[in-house]
């Protein structure tokens, strides 16, 4: 079992203040591969002194020095990405070819979009009335991270602070903070100067409170639930410091008669199982047009009749377990309450795969004829359960998409092009998939409503990381 009980803090891993030890398990296996310390406000105190001190000559630093230093993580990353691959599969269950092709992936990705968008930055510009507008770093940068996409979510965070002459504390999820660790790893090899990025493990509560509530830290960056985004913004408005949110979602996805179906159906069904449905923008509710329903109802059957569960540690397309046993209890207890509530069950339901006893693997299952009342349409199931329901008109599709306290992502899937656009244009989300396009590196992630504010990614994402000063000239020529 590996020991991974220090802190990385100012420039060196040292050991908690006080010891509180918690093991890591594998998801798959249900056994420790590793310890860590669970952080206390005395370990976030240390980390947000070190990062302070930083922040003095860091800020002072050119682009070009930033960016250096990023090509150079950039590199470390890119020579580790193996092992970067082998321990999200190890931690988060996530099936090896998904963690090498996905999950390690956007290391790389969000990395390369912010160090293009940081060369067309401009952190100081003439405005049209001759005034100076001067962009400058924020300060020092609570970070917090979840388990689903945790390198992803890491990447989106700590590269924007660095890249702009922040500082910042990275609290990962105390469920997969191995990756968190050797990203640390990475970090330090790149050459960042000591303080400039800390690592504290530890619980929201705690150690995440601790962050949210510090007078010393400028901002916080948190991604996970709505609830705990809730109780961050709360905290942070104590010393009314910045905070970003990328929370939950409940995403639509509209396929009109005239799409293709037995593409569009199928690979929504794969999406919405994609990272066994832990994906906060996951295409989870399948909304089809009545002429067609029942050929999409055929389709989605039949697809994830195919879908397989298997070993996390084996290369394949095959689904891999929930992340723990609390996030277990969570899915089962949502499928339970579409069966009770009268969904119609056409794959998958309650309990474990035959053969998967050991382990936190579901039955990834499809529920049909569910309309937007019930608990599988409104609450953000994050496992790979997918909801079917039918309408009949456009403007009627859009109501049901629009009729959630979410808004992070929506898909639609048509064969008309002036549709698509029409329709996306209405939708209140932060992102509009059409016809299966991709999120890509560099563009703004994010959402409206309960899926939180602020926008991750490429310029955006730097430009949350910055304040904005004005300096009025005498003469303004």
């Amino acid at each position: 079992m590996l020991d991974k009980r220090k802190f990385y803090i100012n420039g060196e891993w040292v050991a908690p203040l006080v010891a509180n030890d918690l093991e890591v398990l594998n998801p798959a296996t249900e056994k420790p591969v590793a310890v860590i310390s669970m952080g206390t406000s005395a370990d976030i105190d240390r980390a947000v002194a070190a990062a302070k001190k930083a922040f003095v000559t860091y800020s002072r630093t050119s682009t070009e020095e930033r960016l250096a230093l990023l090509e150079k993580l950039l590199a470390v990353y890119k020579r580790r990405y193996e092992e970067m691959a082998q321990t999200i599969t190890l931690e988060l269950g996530a099936p090896l070819t998904m963690s090498r092709e996905q999950q390690a992936d956007v290391g790389v990705g969000h990395l390369q979009g912010f160090i293009d968008a940081l060369k067309r930055l401009h952190m100081r510009e003439v405005l049209p009335n001759g005034d100076v507008m001067l962009r400058e770093p924020i300060g020092v940068c609570g970070l917090i991270t979840p388990w689903n996409w945790p390198i992803n979510q890491i990447a989106l965070k700590v590269v924007p602070a660095l890249a702009t002459g922040s500082t910042c504390i990275l609290k990962p999820s105390e469920f997969t903070p191995l990756n968190a660790m050797l990203y640390a790893e990475m970090v330090h090899e790149a050459g960042f100067p000591a303080g400039t990025f800390n690592l504290v493990n530890g619980d929201g509560l705690n150690a995440g409170a601790a962050l949210s509530k510090h007078k010393d830290v400028d901002m916080m960056s948190f991604t996970g639930s709505t609830r705990a985004g809730i109780a961050v913004s709360k905290d942070a408005a104590e010393t009314v410091k910045r905070v970003t949110l990328e929370l939950g979602g409940k995403s639509p996805n509209i396929v009109f008669e005239d799409a293709d179906l037995e593409d569009r159906v199928a690979g929504s069904v794969l999406e919405c199982f994609n990272n066994s449905g832990q994906s906060c923008d996951a295409p989870t509710r399948l909304l089809v047009q009545k002429s067609v329903y029942d050929k999409a109802v055929e389709i989605a059957t039949r697809v994830g009749k195919e879908a397989k569960v298997g070993n996390p540690a084996e290369e394949g397309s095959h689904i891999g377990p929930l992340v723990s046993d609390v996030q277990f209890g969570r899915v089962q207890a949502l499928i339970e309450a579409g069966i009770a509530e009268g969904a119609r069950v056409l794959v998958g339901g309650a309990g474990k795969p035959a053969g998967f006893e050991t382990g936190y693997f579901v039955k990834p299952t499809i529920f049909a004829d569910v309309n937007n009342t019930m608990r599988i349409a409104r609450e953000e199931v994050f496992g790979p359960v997918l909801a079917i329901m039918p309408f009949e008109t456009e403007e009627e599709a859009i109501e049901i998409a629009n009729d959630t306290n979410y808004g992070l992502a929506a898909y639609v899937q048509t064969g008309d092009p002036k549709r698509a656009e029409r329709v996306a244009s209405r939708l209140r989300a932060g992102m509009v998939h059409i016809n299966g396009g991709p999120h890509r590196y560099g563009s703004p992630f994010g959402g409206y409503k309960q899926s939180g504010n602020g926008r991750e990614g490429g310029m955006f994402g730097l430009e949350d990381f910055l304040e904005v000063k004005t300096v009025h000239r005498p003469d303004a020529a």
